[in-house]
């Protein structure tokens, strides 16, 4: 399956549709799934402390109708946006990342992901994704730093 590739650069660290010559780029790998699984905004638990009071739960209105309570889009990575940089913070990244990712084996997509999240040298989130695939390539890595933390 083709998606429009997207790509995690700049100095902002934001996603972007990748251009090959004036025409948007195409991928049959993960990289673009695995973007919009992490830095898609997933709806916010109802035991969740968001980040501002009275804010908005956030998420995509599709999952309203998800046929599983587990079958939702996007991260709560965003929950984050407000912490400060510690070690319990960054394990609730790594368990928000490795839920975002999880369809990927339900879906056996995957054989298996593992996620590594650190405070990075410049204070930024870093995320690690290595996904094993059933059918190959073998492994991938994906990496992505994140200036959400405070």
């Amino acid at each position: 399956m083709t998606d429009l590739a997207m790509i995690w650069e700049g100095e902002d660290r934001a996603a972007d549709l990748q251009l090959v010559d004036g025409d948007l780029a195409a991928e049959d790998g993960l990289r673009t799934a695995v973007i919009l699984s992490l830095f898609t905004d997933r709806r916010a638990r109802p035991d969740d402390v968001l980040p501002e009071a009275d804010a908005d739960r956030r998420g995509w209105w599709g999952d309203v109708a998800a046929a599983s309570p587990d079958d939702q889009i996007g991260s709560r990575l965003w929950l984050l946006s407000r912490e400060k940089r510690r070690a319990e913070v960054v394990a609730r990244a790594r368990e928000y990342a490795e839920e975002a990712l999880a369809w990927l084996v339900r879906d056996s997509v995957a054989r298996f992901v593992k996620v590594e999240a650190e405070i990075t040298p410049q204070g930024w989130l870093g995320l690690g994704v290595v996904i094993e695939r059933p059918g190959g390539p073998a492994r991938q890595r994906f990496d992505f730093v994140w200036r959400g933390l405070q």
